[in-house]
């Protein structure tokens, strides 16, 4: 997404007018978890300023009667409890995940790429907690996606045991079309268990230096029945342009300011 974030952290990019991070946060607690730890980087304290009180706005906005827009800047501040820690260096996603042990303790967790927007009547980390909830096991989001795009992706094998849910049997980080096990692919959602903190603390660097959670994952399955969920909904992938575009277009279509005037626009570029 260069250069439109050389400056601007790719996570407060808008989709419409909402930054990327903050619907990923509005997902979360509306699941109905409300305590969230951001792993963030160097340079990215923007991301929590997002999310802290604006004092100097709030009180503009009130003083002009602007209620209705002072009441959307509040929500940033009081949706949840966030809290961060900084991976200091780009060490893979296994990494970034063990940053956050000691502020999840002893307990399962979610985790949530914001690259991912998941565009869903029900949230789509709601549909994992209820799979996790029936099966007892850790469980990720999985989405098919067409044989020339699995080299993306990191994808799973596994068998179906029910509708739109898989038993993990192993999974293979962005195959060859020819070699691949399957055409479902991992997006970023995952309901993991505590003991995934020390399966990464034990693992080794894998390519380019990184450590990988896919490698993590791979080591829990065969310690405890893992599972996949094939969620509902639509993934927009925010560091895409195309996932970028599309995801405009989606929430576009749905906002009341926008949603005739855009339809009108599309229309008439495409007839």
């Amino acid at each position: 997404m260069l250069p439109a974030s050389k400056v601007v952290p790719k996570e407060l990019l808008p989709v419409l007018d909402t930054p990327a991070i903050q619907i990923v946060v509005e997902e979360v607690v509306a699941s109905g978890i409300t305590d969230i730890t951001i792993v963030t980087s160097p340079g990215k304290g923007a991301l929590l300023d997002h999310f802290a009180p604006h004092h100097e706005l709030e009180q503009f906005l009130s003083e002009r009667g602007k209620h209705d827009l002072l009441q959307t800047v509040r929500k940033t501040s009081t949706m949840a409890r966030i809290s961060a820690v900084e991976q200091s260096r780009p060490l893979g996603i296994g990494h970034a995940v063990l940053q956050a042990k000691d502020a999840v303790g002893d307990e399962p967790f979610a985790v949530l790429l914001p690259d991912d927007i998941c565009d869903c009547a029900r949230p789509c980390l709601r549909q994992l907690m209820d799979v996790a909830e029936e099966r007892d096991g850790p469980v990720v989001a999985l989405m098919e996606v067409a044989a020339a795009e699995v080299s993306k992706y990191g994808i799973v094998a596994g068998t179906q045991i029910a509708r739109r849910l898989y038993r993990l049997t192993g999974m293979v980080e962005k195959p060859p079309p020819d070699k691949s096990p399957s055409r479902m692919a991992i997006i970023g959602r995952y309901l993991l268990p505590p003991e995934i903190f020390d399966i990464l603390a034990d693992a080794r660097p894998g390519h380019a230096g990184e450590f990988q959670l896919t490698d993590a994952l791979l080591e829990l399955g065969r310690r405890r029945h893992l599972y996949g969920y094939q969620f509902e909904g639509t993934r927009h992938d925010m560091g895409d342009r195309l996932g970028f575009l599309t995801a405009q277009i989606a929430y576009g279509l749905r906002h009341p300011q926008t949603a005739d005037k855009l339809r009108s626009y599309l229309a008439s570029i495409l007839s």
